[in-house]
């Protein structure tokens, strides 16, 4: 008998609910907080140049999170994004990749486009929008893109990239490529239509898109338990047909493991993978944001000790691979190399305004050329209030 309805039919003669909690995934741990191995641990195979760069992309967000925030605080930028608690999510998923795997991030995976080798002027000219900025100035703060690196550029909608992923990934396979997409989202953006239309596209095209769900606890302030109500984000996955796996977002050995054992099975089989990231966002959302208002201080600190740099560096120097004071003087001097950077990228002047239309069409159309002269008109009419633009342009 054909099956028009594309479900198991398993007939039962009394009426039974299944639980919404039915179905629980285990949480994928391989590093022990004091940088040990969990006994009987699958260890993924790492080279130590691999490992170390690793690291590095680690520390390096780590450190401009922090002074970039500052910058903000400070008044010379105007918005930033951290992604202090996450690192190992990011970077980890990252370096189990092929270089010309696409990625389509969110707006807190700077340390995967750090990893693809995104340089420090290249990150400061983006956040400062000046004219070496590859954008051209024309996207916010922490939106960053490099089609160079295989890094799509950064949308602020919410979940747009959920479904342009998966049709992406589709091109991919339908080209005969032996690379994937990777798309990274939070748990909050699996609650927008474009994950539900996304993940179900992937599946009944078998498209081999991985998706990568930071799941950090809290969608700006709404905690977890008030955004959804079953066994977290990979139980979805399930539902939609495809495999998933739970990992803890703050090892980045399990990390690791569980995104290239996602691209290999993806290619392998031309279907898509749901990753769920354990992980807790220690710092605020964005810098609009204040924390204290929606969880407590006594949560932060409890998190704070599962810190994935911390427990990757014991594992490291337990290896061999790291010294600790090499570390400190490496840490300091990527502090000053940051600020100064800052100082130049501050100082570059902003694309010229013609930019804002130059990418549109390969020649701009005539209501475009007649709206800019319109704009230019308009800032010789009120250049007080254009400070930065007037007199920038004839």
């Amino acid at each position: 008998m054909t099956n028009p309805n594309n479900a198991t039919i398993s007939t039962v003669h009394t009426a039974e609910f299944t639980s919404g909690h039915a179905l629980q995934i285990p949480t994928l741990r391989i590093l022990q907080d004091d940088g040990s191995i969990y006994p009987g641990a699958e260890v993924p195979q790492l080279d130590q140049a691999t490992a170390l760069k690793m690291y590095d992309s680690m520390q390096f967000i780590r450190i401009l999170d922090e002074r970039m925030l500052a910058a903000q605080r400070q008044g010379r930028i105007s918005f930033y994004m951290q992604c202090l608690g996450e690192e190992a999510a990011t970077v980890g998923s990252a370096a189990a990749l092929d270089d010309k795997d696409m990625i389509m991030a969110q707006y807190r995976e700077q340390g995967a486009l750090r990893y693809r080798g995104f340089s420090l002027e290249q990150f400061m000219n983006q956040l400062f929008s000046n004219e070496k900025d590859l954008g051209k100035g024309r996207q916010m703060p922490v939106h960053y893109g490099s089609q160079d690196i295989y890094y799509m550029t950064i949308s602020s909608p919410l979940g747009t990239q959920i479904p342009q992923a998966s049709g992406y990934a589709y091109a991919q396979k339908l080209r005969g490529l032996k690379n994937t997409t990777i798309c990274y989202f939070g748990e909050g953006a699996a609650s927008e239509g474009d994950f539900h239309a996304g993940l179900n596209m992937a599946a009944v095209h078998k498209a081999p898109v991985i998706f990568f769900c930071r799941n950090n606890g809290y969608a700006i302030s709404t905690p977890a338990n008030e955004q959804f109500k079953g066994d977290g984000i990979a139980c979805r996955g399930v539902g939609y047909g495809m495999k998933a796996i739970r990992v803890d977002g703050a090892d980045i050995l399990a990390v690791y493991k569980a995104t290239q054992m996602a691209r290999d099975y993806a290619l392998e089989h031309e279907e898509p993978i749901l990753i769920e990231s354990i992980a807790y966002r220690l710092g605020a959302h964005s810098s609009s944001d204040d924390p204290s208002g929606y969880r407590s201080k006594e949560e932060e600190e409890l998190w704070r000790k599962n810190d994935p740099i911390s427990r990757y560096r014991l594992w490291l120097v337990k290896q061999g691979w790291l010294n600790e004071d090499e570390d400190k003087a490496k840490s300091d001097a990527l502090r000053q190399e940051i600020l100064d950077a800052l100082k130049v990228a501050e100082k570059v002047a902003k694309p010229g305004i013609e930019h804002l239309m130059s990418d549109v069409y390969e020649t701009p159309i005539p209501l475009l050329n007649e709206q800019l002269e319109e704009l230019k008109a308009h800032i010789r009419k009120y250049p007080d209030a254009y400070p930065v633009t007037a007199g920038r342009f004839e």
